[in-house]
């Protein structure tokens, strides 16, 4: 990582700490990886946050194939929700509250966006 550029979405040395030991280890009988998964991780934010295609990921970060694959991997097996579960359990433990809450308030409040509903409030009359 020291040889390439440094971007504002990249993890610092903290943040890698905590998302270490979240990151699967590579599957068993498969081929070793050969990539850095910090470095993974790194082009799935930098994605995330500057808003490019998959494609446009520069050149000094893993290739965009490997990237994508990985982002897709970890959605499929819920990790970015066990890494937010991880993380607000942190939050809340150094705000001196229990880790996860204890009650939670729902809003059943519905909008009306039109006087139609389904297919028909979607569809241009046709003349």
């Amino acid at each position: 990582m020291d040889s390439r550029n440094r971007y504002p979405s990249d993890l610092t040395d903290g943040q890698w700490e905590t998302l270490e030991p979240l990151i699967p280890p590579a599957r068993p009988g498969g081929r070793p990886r050969t990539v850095e998964m910090r470095e993974v991780i790194n082009g799935i934010f930098y994605v995330l946050r500057s808003g490019c295609s998959w494609r446009m990921l520069p050149k000094d970060l893993p290739a965009w194939g490997t990237v994508h694959y990985y982002y897709w991997r970890f959605r499929r097996a819920g990790l970015w929700i066990r890494i937010n579960d991880v993380l607000r359990e942190q939050v809340r433990v150094q705000a001196k509250r229990k880790a996860t809450p204890s009650a939670a308030i729902l809003d059943s409040q519905t909008v009306k966006t039109t006087e139609k509903g389904g297919r028909a409030a979607m569809m241009r009359a046709r003349r």
